[in-house]
């Protein structure tokens, strides 16, 4: 019996954690908009030797707190008490139903939720009126799906839903946006990320109001959802998504989606989703071609021409090697133009390949594992047309003396080579040695136009043609 009071004793010493204070850490360390929505609703329950009870109103809050806060909690409780070794969670449907109690706080939570879903579709549901079919750029790539979006926009398709899919910075996003522009004149239309979806889903089921979430996205004429993917393994978010579907379809409504990926390739999504998204037109946009990123590098500069006018120089041969060497994505192909138009602008003047290769260097995938120091000092002697040995030699000769500081600057600029490993591949020289040729080749190209050329034209060797120039 004793024992047994003892016991008691100790763990009613063990449940005087201080939650009110981890709570407060969790406050400050995710912020108040996280601790309202989510670790706010956290009941202390119990603790026992190396774990702590706590329970939460729905399953749902128990699953997305423990997928994405719990290890900062778990490890806000271990700064308090480092027994704890480990956090569980019960579901407590009680706690909605003490806060049904409390008409004050009830009518308060009812005008939130009325003014919630006005305020969420204000913020997140703007069409953005720069991108429109007039400014969309078509080629044999996004043909197709330009011309079904088209037939969306008249109210004359017959097929529901249309999934448009593609890599990313293809242009989903614009013709989606597109097709709103066209639709929202004589229509109420509704364009949303599936991530904001999921959003106004979670505030909807906490804020007890499911009601006002259905009715405000199935009374819809058109609805447009952004990369669908971002819904995957989200089961109660698709199970609404799918009725949402269904009673939009039953009662005429257009949906328009947009994903990275084909239907049949989406992963973790029901496969009655993707039944339906498989049921209407499905298109894909495919990488640009050589023609359409030529017209797109061409409309770009011009758009920026009549923004900036007098203060853009682009080469045609500029505009030529960016349409054929950026490849991945417009978005991308549009980021090279704006490097490019920031150059020049920057320092009035139109920068000549050189240049554009390394301001580009990261979107042309120069792999630096290609640029070596032994590659460097070659061209550099072939250049200059000295032996490397010469290079390398301890010699000071004035016509030895540039090559070497030169190649040593390069090599600095090029790699991420030390400074001691560069001077190791420079015969050993000393650090300081390295430091001070770069400063020198750095203080000639301010003085000297002819070495800013040579540099120029080295980097251009290096970087892009060194297959061709390899001894």
């Amino acid at each position: 019996m004793n024992n047994s009071k003892i016991n008691n004793n100790l763990e009613i010493k063990s449940e005087k954690i201080k939650w009110t204070e981890i709570q407060s850490e969790m406050k400050n360390k995710l912020g108040v908009e996280i601790y309202e929505s989510w670790l706010k609703k956290i009941i202390f329950v119990e603790e026992f030797s190396n774990y702590l009870l706590l329970s939460v109103p729905t399953r749902f809050i128990r699953d997305w707190i423990t997928s994405r806060y719990l290890d900062q909690i778990l490890t806000a409780v271990k700064n308090h008490k480092k027994e704890i070794v480990r956090i569980e969670f019960k579901i407590d449907e009680k706690i909605n139903e003490k806060n049904d109690n409390n008409s004050n706080f009830k009518s308060l939570e009812k005008k939130e939720n009325v003014s919630f879903i006005k305020d969420s579709y204000l913020q997140y549901n703007r069409i953005d009126p720069n991108k429109r079919f007039d400014n969309f750029i078509t080629g044999s790539s996004n043909k197709l799906a330009y011309e079904a979006s088209i037939k969306a926009s008249e109210n004359i398709t017959n097929y529901n839903p249309l999934y448009i899919y593609g890599g990313v910075g293809m242009g989903k996003t614009h013709l989606l946006n597109s097709i709103g522009i066209e639709l929202k004149k004589a229509n109420k239309v509704m364009f949303i990320s599936a991530e904001r979806f999921m959003y106004q889903f979670v505030k909807s089921i906490k804020s007890n109001d499911m009601v006002k979430f259905k009715e405000y996205f199935r009374n819809t004429d058109v609805l447009l959802i952004d990369d669908i993917q971002f819904m995957n393994g989200k089961e109660a978010m698709q199970e609404e998504f799918f009725h949402t579907f269904n009673a939009l379809l039953d009662k005429g409504s257009k949906i328009i989606v947009s994903a990275d990926r084909a239907p049949n390739k989406l992963s973790r999504i029901q496969e009655r989703i993707k039944s339906r998204f498989s049921g209407g037109l499905v298109v894909d946009i495919q990488k640009p071609d050589l023609e359409l990123r030529k017209k797109i590098v061409e409309k770009k500069i011009d758009e920026l021409n009549t923004l900036y006018p007098d203060q853009i120089k682009i080469s045609k041969d500029i505009q030529d090697f960016i349409s054929l060497e950026i490849t991945a994505s417009v978005r991308e192909l549009v980021g090279a133009i704006n490097r490019t138009v920031s150059f020049s602008r920057i320092y009035n003047k139109m920068p000549n390949l050189a240049e554009i290769k390394i301001v580009l260097k990261d979107l042309l995938n120069l792999a630096e594992n290609k640029v070596t120091i032994d590659l460097i000092q070659t061209l550099v002697c072939k250049f200059f047309k000295i032996s490397k040995n010469e290079m390398l030699s301890s010699r000071r000769s004035r016509y030895l003396v540039r090559p070497r500081q030169t190649a040593i600057y390069l090599t600095k600029i090029l790699t991420s080579k030390s400074l001691p490993e560069i001077g190791r591949e420079f015969s050993n020289r000393d650090h300081t040695t390295i430091i001070h040729s770069v400063k020198t080749i750095e203080k000639l190209k301010d003085k000297d136009p002819e070495m800013v050329e040579n540099i120029n034209k080295l980097k251009n060797q290096i970087l892009y043609n060194y297959k061709e120039n390899e001894i």
